[in-house]
């Protein structure tokens, strides 16, 4: 019994147990058994190759029709189906190789803070050798080449399927025009509903589409260019240049509302300092001042959609947007 406040001291240290003994593997003792393993592992690179050009393949063979989500569905599944066993079948190799073939053997390595001698440097030059050697990367020649031949054709399927989406026409042609045309009405997002001057109140702000793009049957393509944001300002607040003071109607301003920068919407507008703020990365324009870019990423002004009103009251386009919308780089050609 030993009472609250005396030490104790331990004369004996804990032995260091070490490692327990190595059980060697039927590859350690079996050179057959080795080569047997050697085989199915790069069975498995092979597979892997072949499930890469396979989903390649697929997504040729059935590409998708629009409208039509059968398409959709099957170019999916096959897709899908190519790229997981593509890459389950070089992880299922690599874990194998590691487990069936590469040194078993436990060890403790110190870790350094700071830079080693240059003793401790050749001797880790040297471990890399050792573990080369243990491995077999650089004797097992077949096995590492279809290790690497699986890695480079998995690879494959992505290169195809993102090359695909880039457009196949000239970017600049296809975002210079949209749907806007001269006199076509101004109608509230989504319902469709026209526009009165009268109805845009000071700091009001409307997300507007053109009239009849819902019965466009690409309306989602379109609408992703000709979306507009309409708002109403105090007209002495607007500072225009010569060449637009006819764009806007009574402090009535329709800027794109497709970003600069990247496509993001621009959505968020702060009535007192008549910025429009783009919550993807910051960018911000200011409507008092042409739509100008005052903070962030983006590049150039927003587009404005020139405006007017018609004989019954309803705002309506003057012509299209005079310039391409959305991101800056598209106005660069392919």
């Amino acid at each position: 019994m030993v009472s609250p406040g005396t030490a104790v001291v331990v004369s004996d240290a804990i032995p260091n147990p070490g490692f327990p003994p190595e059980r060697p593997r039927v590859t350690d003792l079996d050179p057959k058994k080795a080569t047997g393993q050697e085989r199915r592992i790069t069975l498995m690179f092979f597979v892997s190759i072949l499930a890469s050009v396979f989903a390649v393949a697929a997504y040729i063979a059935f590409p998708i029709t629009p409208g039509d989500m059968g398409s959709v569905r099957i170019s999916n599944l096959l897709l899908g189906l190519g790229i997981a066993i593509a890459l389950l079948a070089i992880g299922y190799g690599a874990v194998h190789w590691s487990k069936a073939l590469m040194s078993g053997h436990d060890l403790v390595e110190m870790r350094h803070e700071t830079r080693g001698s240059d003793e401790t440097r050749a001797r880790a030059a040297e471990i890399f050798r050792l573990g080369n050697e243990e491995s077999g990367f650089s004797r097992r020649v077949v096995m590492r080449n279809t290790m690497i031949g699986a890695l480079i054709a998995s690879i494959l399927p992505a290169i195809v399927v993102f090359r695909d989406l880039a457009p196949r026409q000239d970017p600049v042609q296809l975002l210079k025009h949209t749907v806007w045309k001269k006199n076509t009405r101004l109608t509230r997002d989504p319902e469709g509903t026209p526009i009165k001057a009268s109805d845009v109140t000071l700091g009001s702000v409307f997300h507007v589409i053109p009239e009849g793009l819902n019965e466009l049957t690409d309306r989602l393509e379109e609408k992703a260019k000709a979306a507009v944001l309409l708002v109403r300002l105090d007209p002495s607040e607007l500072h225009e240049s010569p060449e637009r003071r006819n764009w806007s109607y009574d402090g009535i301003v329709a800027y794109s509302k497709i970003c600069t920068h990247v496509g993001c919407p621009v959505a968020l507008y702060e009535q007192h300092t008549h910025h429009l703020l783009c919550p993807c990365h910051q960018s911000q324009f200011d409507i008092s001042h042409e739509a100008r870019v005052i903070f962030g990423p983006a590049k150039r002004p927003l587009p404005q959609l020139p405006i007017t009103v018609d004989d019954e009251g309803y705002l309506v386009a003057q012509s299209d947007f005079h310039e391409p919308v959305g991101p800056s780089f598209w106005e660069r050609s392919l």
